[in-house]
């Protein structure tokens, strides 16, 4: 063989083995890319998986918030929609958020547009018709038996305004609130002395400008005696709200919002849930500087007794003009 036909054989021989490389780094190449497709697809339908599983689970809480919303659903007029109205119930010891007595009872009012906030204080010894048409001595002793649906239906009567949502809280939970914010500054005056020790009541305030923890404030709430009985208690809680707003709005106050967050989530039974905080957060977040403007239910005490409150229809209906002028400028229509 000469050299140049051994020459010419070695690179048929190079040749054949570049071929058969780049056919096995081919092979190699198409395995590798099968193998990468598969997991990519192996992935992305475990991805397509978690995310239906995801999706699944915030459509069953949409659908049970949806459900909760429509069993607690009365009439709304459309006149109020330029508002959030807001029933607050201090409930006692007596059963938590199930059970007890209303002791406090509040319509708390936001203005959608300008943040303004109105406050109507209810007498928990106030003299109601029920839905039912049966006349209740004291709307606040009724709350274990009807719940929170029934109370909302009797106020909606009682003022003519519809009722948004509703917040329960109890003594232990106001003090935690209280207690979070770093405290309300209120200036007492006079000094509160009263024991009850079947109740466990022991209230010892001084008279004076002072910051009051959760313990004092709901101390101070709760104290009734004195010349004015429970009517002096309303202007009490008036007093209290106006130094609780301006003391919510301070810059102080913002750092503290997680912990207020936290006693809201945990110890507040509330209506307002994740879906509605978009519309809340709107609402909130052009709360107006202007003290809350507060006023007592209208009516009278029942001769004799200042823990009975006869409510006074007409004078109640003037001051709801007064307090809801954009109800006035729309038609009366009820939305099921």
């Amino acid at each position: 063989m000469t050299t140049k036909q051994s020459e010419t054989r070695n690179n048929i021989r190079a040749k054949r083995r570049k071929r058969l490389l780049r056919a096995i780094l081919g092979f190699f190449k198409l395995v590798f890319l099968l193998v990468a497709l598969v997991a990519v697809g192996w992935a992305s339908w475990q991805e397509l998986l978690r995310g239906a599983a995801v999706y699944r689970e915030y459509r069953a809480q949409y659908d049970a918030y949806r459900e909760r919303r429509e069993a607690r659903r009365v009439p709304m007029d459309e006149r109020f929609e330029a508002y959030m109205n807001i029933l607050v119930l201090g409930v006692d010891k007596g059963g938590d958020f199930g059970g007890g007595h209303a002791d406090t009872m509040l319509l708390v009012s936001l203005d959608n547009a300008t943040g303004k906030v109105r406050v109507i204080s209810i007498p928990r010894g106030t003299v109601v018709t029920a839905p039912d048409g049966v006349t209740w001595e004291s709307l606040g002793g009724k709350f274990a038996e009807v719940g929170v649906s029934g109370m909302i239906q009797t106020v909606r009567n009682l003022l003519g305004v519809s009722v948004h949502h509703y917040a329960i809280l109890d003594a232990q939970a106001f003090g935690s609130f209280i207690d979070a914010m770093g405290g309300v500054d209120v200036y007492v005056e006079m000094r509160m002395d009263y024991d009850d020790p079947a109740l466990g009541l022991s209230i010892h305030i001084p008279q004076g400008f002072q910051r009051m923890n959760g313990d004092t404030a709901q101390k101070y709430l709760r104290f009734r005696s004195g010349e004015l009985g429970d009517l002096g208690r309303v202007q009490r809680q008036h007093r209290f709200l106006k130094a609780f707003y301006g003391r919510l709005l301070s810059v102080e106050t913002v750092g503290k919002l997680p912990a207020l967050m936290k006693v809201l989530q945990e110890q507040v039974d509330t209506s307002v849930e994740v879906w509605d905080s978009a519309q809340l957060a709107a609402v909130l977040k052009g709360l107006s500087r202007e003290e809350p403007e507060t006023l007592m239910l209208p009516g009278k005490a029942y001769e004799g007794d200042d823990g009975i409150w006869i409510a006074d229809g007409d004078q109640i209906a003037l001051k709801v003009k007064q307090l809801f002028p954009k109800a006035e400028e729309a038609p009366a229509e009820e939305k099921p």
